[in-house]
């Protein structure tokens, strides 16, 4: 996506906790813990993958995507499908995205991935980051009016 940006790859976390768990340092009931809501989420909203479970290799690893954000208000929290996310990214400033792989068959569940999205990545000059930048000048004014009243802009 155009817009993501600031992405944290959790994958060295997994494989050291994949380690603890194969050489029984950790048990399976300690990494099998998916939520009944972590599961439907998996079932209804989430992106199937071609990786089987590396705890039961029974089934394939489903990818959930979980939305965070101040502007997203009741939506916050949600599980939304990958499709979703662009159009979102477009209309929302920015939210956080949290992508949880889970095996609906044994419970396994790990964070894979956290990313930014929102049209405050895009870095255009549109009229809302404008009116943005001029709001956070300490005086409300923009530093490009500021220059011209002291002279500075001519």
């Amino acid at each position: 996506m155009r817009t993501q940006r600031q992405i944290v790859d959790y994958s060295l976390r997994r494989r050291a906790l994949l380690r603890e768990v194969f050489s029984g340092r950790v048990g399976t009931y300690e990494v099998c813990d998916a939520s009944p809501y972590l599961k439907s989420a998996a079932k209804f909203h989430g992106e199937p993958t071609e990786d089987r479970c590396p705890v039961c290799r029974k089934e394939n690893l489903t990818l959930v995507h979980y939305i965070y954000g101040d502007e997203l208000k009741q939506s916050a929290g949600q599980a939304r499908r990958l499709a979703e996310l662009p159009v979102m990214a477009m209309t929302f400033g920015e939210f956080q995205v949290y992508v949880v792989e889970v095996c609906r068959a044994c419970g396994w569940n790990h964070l894979v991935e956290q990313y930014l999205l929102g049209r405050d990545g895009l870095g255009g000059g549109t009229p809302e980051t404008a009116d943005a930048v001029a709001a956070a000048a300490p005086d409300g004014r923009s530093r490009h009016r500021n220059r011209e009243r002291s002279g500075a802009g001519e």
